[in-house]
Order: C-alpha cells, then structure tokens, then sequence
C-alpha cells in the first residue's frame, strides 16, 4: 500500500477514536476508579474486542450485521445493557464505606469488560465494514490491506487510551484513596459509564 494511503487512513480514523464513545468513556472510568492498571487492561481488552471485529469483517460477518437490523440493534441494545449494568455495579460500591482496595478485583476484570465493551458495539465492526474498504486499492491483496488497515486502526486505539489511562490514573491517584474519594472516583466513574451507554443507544 502507498504511504499517503495510509496516512490518509490514520487522519480518518484518528479523531474517530479520540471522539468521546463507549470505549474511551469505559478506558475512563476503569482508569479513575482502578488506577492505571486497570486502565491499561481495560485498553488490552479493547483491542482485542476490535481484533475480533477484524476478523469477524473478513469473514464477511459485517456483512450481514450491516444486512440485518434486527440484528444490529440486538447487539447495539446488548451492549447498552452491559454498561448499564457495570455502572450499577460501581455506584453500588460507592454507597458502600470502607477503603479503596484496588487489588481485590480480578486481574482479568478489566481486560475481559474492555473486551465485551468493544465487542458488543456493532459501531465497531461498522468502522471496518464502511471505512476501511475506502481504502483498499484493486490490484493488491485485499486481506493483506485489511490487516495492515486493522493493524494502524487497533495501533492508534492503544495509544490514545493507554495515555489516557495514564494521564487519568496520575490525577486520579494525587491526594490518595480515602473512603470520601474512594467513594466519588467510583460515581464518577459510573457517570462516565452511563454517559457511554446514553451514546450508543443514542446512536
């Protein structure tokens, strides 16, 4: 692929991943209420829930999601439900005193709720359908172009919310974890989740 493609490609997609949506909003509230451990596992699991939609949209399963809506607002409300339901979770803790003990969540928590955030948000796997195509040249090897598309795509989704993570963990963690902060990171945190479930069942 030429280099002004793919230049083209990382200009298109860029302010995309940095728009405010479901994941970036879910990286947030992990970030402020887990540290930067979280953050950076939730970011893990993201990923990996758009490498799924990769190769789902080279099986051609993007297809016929865009082909069913029925389909698509099964999932789109699947998803709404699951941010939901994480939020619930967290402004139950915040009503709960005692102190913040960041290591009593499991490790792959965060990793697996990224993974099932980006999953469960048919957007996702419409960017590759609709966007990366736009793309592609004739002549070349199509799955070849979609990987390396993938590849920039999932890249630059790493790198904007692994420095968000980091930048939220670095204010979040000044001043420490009292039960009063303890308490207001986590509704906080589920504000943002609640925020993200309004964007997609908006959408």
């Amino acid at each position: 692929m030429e280099t002004g493609t793919l230049i083209f490609f990382t200009a298109t997609v860029l302010p995309l991943i940095c728009t405010p949506g479901p994941d970036m909003l879910f990286v947030a509230s992990q970030a402020l209420s887990g540290g930067a451990s979280a953050g950076l596992r939730s970011t893990a699991g993201v990923c990996l829930g758009y490498a799924v939609h990769s190769a789902l949209a080279a099986l051609g399963v993007a297809a016929v999601v865009a082909a069913s809506p029925m389909l698509f607002e099964a999932l789109r409300w699947l998803g709404v439900t699951y941010l939901v339901y994480l939020a619930f979770q967290l402004l139950r803790s915040a009503t709960k005193a005692g102190q913040l003990n960041l290591s009593a969540a499991p490790a792959n928590g965060p990793l697996r709720r990224g993974f099932l955030t980006a999953f469960l948000n048919p957007k996702g796997m419409m960017i590759y359908f609709a966007i990366l195509p736009q793309f592609m040249q004739q002549g070349g090897s199509i799955p070849l172009q979609a990987l390396i598309l993938s590849a920039i795509f999932i890249a630059l989704c790493g790198i904007v919310y692994t420095s968000l993570s980091l930048a939220i963990a670095a204010v979040g963690m000044n001043g420490g974890f009292s039960d009063c902060r303890r308490r207001w990171v986590e509704g906080t945190a589920a504000a943002f989740l609640i925020v993200a479930a309004g964007r997609l069942a908006a959408n």
